[in-house]
């Protein structure tokens, strides 16, 4: 059994979330030695359109994310969310290399929806793991952490990536060496401490249903599906450099860049808002995000390109343990996996949008159009964000 967070040094994360941390590293650095170059093999070797890699990554996030959910409600009715945690990553693991074999698109397709059901399937009762594990005045920086230990992966990754590139191997040995980390991951995640609680059975567990959640969660929710359909995949990002004239070799270190910045900043950015308040660095995240992507879609070279989202990347820094932290912060201790649950597959549907509206905008009217339409949206996003706020939001996001 975990030590209690009550029972944890002041502003000292728990053996839980270090050990998760550990793990979200070794699992990203298996996934980036994939995703990063994923672009590329779609385009260049199995000759696919940004309409399908906008399709992709749409439909990876959207079975993703129903998952989410249905593991979220399983985590809330269980003495213990690790079970669940193993098997998402334990699927990953083993399904991920398999993008070596694709002959043609779909399959590839076939290969990351199963791929993502692992991540559903570990996601939401990963994030409730934190949160039972984690005092409320620490709840961002917990979150900032994981994410920034997410983010350290993907520059790992990458560099392992780009380092075999280098050495002559073609994508689909890549590939395939990519479940090396992922194995690791695994055999981390079995000495990572779990705090026990009760599970929740019969009637009780039939009281935990949306309609039961907060309103403030809901309003929050919603303008959050905003973003999210503003918010489309990374991989674009590869696309855009790519189009300017950076090299297959070249490309991948954007990844690395944008990563790089988002672990260095991570846990600092998730520590900001347990001061300042969710809501402000949420407002100021999205709204960096809006306003560097506009830019970015402006940018005809290389290093123009490797500037802006270097700057871009700390949206991730500010936004992407408070958005966590939020929900947390939001609902109710027996029903957090339910909570994630729900927030996951309001974010997988926006992500599903995202991917099909600025792979279809970037294959009719370009690139720019596309960065710029997604900018619009997410400053629009940020805007809601600070005028939609429930009285006492701000104070449960500073509060905990």
């Amino acid at each position: 059994m975990a030590t209690s967070p009550s029972a944890k040094g002041e502003g000292k994360l728990s053996r839980t979330v270090v050990g998760l941390g550990w793990v979200s590293l070794l699992t990203d650095a298996s996934s980036e030695l994939i995703f990063p170059l994923l672009p590329m093999f779609l385009t260049d070797v199995l000759h696919t359109q940004a309409t399908f890699v906008g399709l992709l990554e749409g439909m990876a996030e959207a079975t993703s994310s129903g998952v989410k959910y249905l593991s979220g409600r399983w985590a809330d009715r269980r003495a213990r969310a690790k079970p669940l945690v193993l098997w998402g990553y334990g699927l990953s693991t083993f399904m991920r290399p398999l993008i070596a074999l694709a002959m043609a698109p779909w399959q590839v397709l076939a290969v990351r929806m199963v791929d993502r059901v692992g991540k559903g399937l570990r996601s939401s009762p990963r994030d409730a793991m934190i949160a039972e594990a984690t005092n409320s005045e620490l709840r961002g920086k917990a979150y900032g952490f994981h994410q920034a230990m997410d983010n350290a992966g993907s520059v790992i990754g990458t560099l392992l990536g780009a380092g075999l590139l280098a050495l002559s191997l073609d994508l689909r040995t890549v590939f395939w060496l990519a479940g090396i980390p992922g194995l690791f991951a695994l055999a981390t995640l079995i000495f990572v401490p779990e705090q026990q609680r009760a599970p929740r059975e019969g009637p009780k567990a039939a009281t935990i249903t949306p309609a039961n959640l907060p309103p403030a969660l809901w309003r929050y929710l919603a303008v959050f599906f905003v973003f999210c359909a503003a918010n489309s995949s990374d991989a674009f990002l590869i696309l855009k450099v790519r189009e300017v004239g950076a090299s297959r070799a070249l490309a991948p270190i954007l990844w690395m860049v944008l990563n790089g910045v988002k672990a260095s900043f991570g846990t600092w950015g998730g520590a900001l808002s347990d001061k300042l308040g969710r809501l402000r660095v949420l407002a100021f995240g999205w709204l960096l995000y809006g306003v560097m992507y506009a830019v970015i879609g402006q940018m005809k070279s290389v290093v123009a390109v490797f500037g802006a989202v270097a700057v871009y990347g700390l949206y991730g820094a500010f936004a992407e343990g408070a958005d966590r932290a939020f929900v947390a912060d939001l609902a109710p201790g027996a029903s957090r996996g339910r909570a994630f649950g729900i927030f996951n597959a309001v974010n997988g549907l926006g992500l599903l949008a995202a991917g099909l509206v600025f792979g279809r905008i970037w294959d009719r009217f370009g690139s720019t159009a596309a960065f710029t339409v997604a900018g619009a949206q997410a400053v629009l996003a940020a805007g809601l964000l600070v005028v939609v706020r429930p009285p006492r939001v701000e104070r449960a996001g500073a509060a905990g």
